[in-house]
């Protein structure tokens, strides 16, 4: 008999046949299922999967009385209440790593649909447009980047940025010793010394809002935002604010604080790109996720007794 999963955010068909192979899936990636599953059915589980963004409260693991192991997909794992498990012996276990390529690739994507205006000249393009009546978009060469949160996925989008002839410098909580680009102990320093900012910091309440109205200002009428991080590090209001007033040229998103709502001081906005928190999903990262999380569920119960919680 294999044992039961807990999956609390959406599976392809794929996905969940690879998972089924050896577990048993509680599937309930919506809230009213969620609440279904873990008030009866989920009682036995030992292992959760979910991801950052989705999370796992401290309630609903003192719910899950046979728990061991929290897991997330992604790299993210912002709103899963570790201190609780930690304290109570529960795992926590992460897909760090797994979609680093594909972010990275999005990222580059962004800035250059942004920065070019490539969604607004499709269009432009498809009514009979030409270019003879249009603006001109900067190019990337030549340009300063300013990376936030020089992580796993960080660099790898330095290691791309590279490859388009731009300075790079970055502001992280301490500074690298493995690169030598210009460090910024802070963001509004980046941001004035920058023409492109990529925000690739994890979440949670310690970079909440840190791309504030301040920042933005810094970055200026010519600066261009990028966001593959999490939504709550970006001031969605004070970014809305300075797009419509031209003290920011643009901003490519794909992640915002109303998600999975479209961002409404943003959607009718021109100069704005939008993607819906899909920088991580390729065929060949959802791939490695997975396989991910079956090792590390295999890792666990190599080394782990049952334990069973009150």
């Amino acid at each position: 008999m294999k044992p039961p999963l807990l999956v609390l955010i959406h599976l392809s068909d794929t996905s969940k046949a690879t998972i089924s192979a050896q577990y048993e899936i509680l599937y309930a990636p919506d809230r009213p299922r969620r609440a279904e599953m873990i008030a009866g059915p989920a009682k036995k589980v030992a292992v959760v999967l979910t991801n950052g963004s989705t999370g796992l409260t401290a309630d609903e693991m003192r719910a899950l009385p046979y728990l061991q192991l929290v897991c997330a997909l992604g790299a993210g794992y912002e709103n899963i209440d570790v201190a609780h498990a930690e304290a109570h012996g529960i795992e926590i276990a992460t897909g760090a790593g797994t979609n680093e390529d594909c972010v990275a690739d999005h990222a580059m994507g962004l800035l250059l649909a942004t920065v070019r205006h490539i969604p607004a000249l499709d269009k432009v393009t498809r009514d009979g447009g030409w270019r003879e009546n249009l603006p001109l978009q900067p190019q990337l060469a030549g340009k300063r980047l300013g990376i936030v949160g020089l992580g796993g996925i960080g660099k790898k989008i330095a290691r791309r940025a590279a490859g388009f002839d731009i300075e790079l410098a970055y502001c992280n909580r301490k500074k690298r010793d493995d690169v030598d680009f210009h460090y910024f102990p802070d963001v509004a320093q980046l941001a004035a010394w920058a023409d492109f900012i990529i925000v690739a910091a994890p979440g949670g309440a310690e970079t909440r809002h840190l791309i504030s109205e301040r920042v933005i200002n810094e970055l200026g009428p010519r600066g261009y935002l990028v966001n593959i991080g999490r939504g709550s590090i970006v001031d969605t209001a004070a970014l809305g604010r300075a797009l419509a007033e031209g003290r920011l040229a643009g901003a490519g998103l794909d992640v915002y604080e109303s998600e999975p709502k479209p961002p409404q001081e943003l959607i009718g906005l021109s100069n704005v790109v939008l993607t819906p928190h899909i920088a991580g999903w390729s065929p060949e990262s959802i791939d490695a996720s997975i396989r991910q999380f079956l090792r590390n569920c295999e890792e666990h119960f190599a080394a782990a007794e049952p334990v069973v919680r009150a």
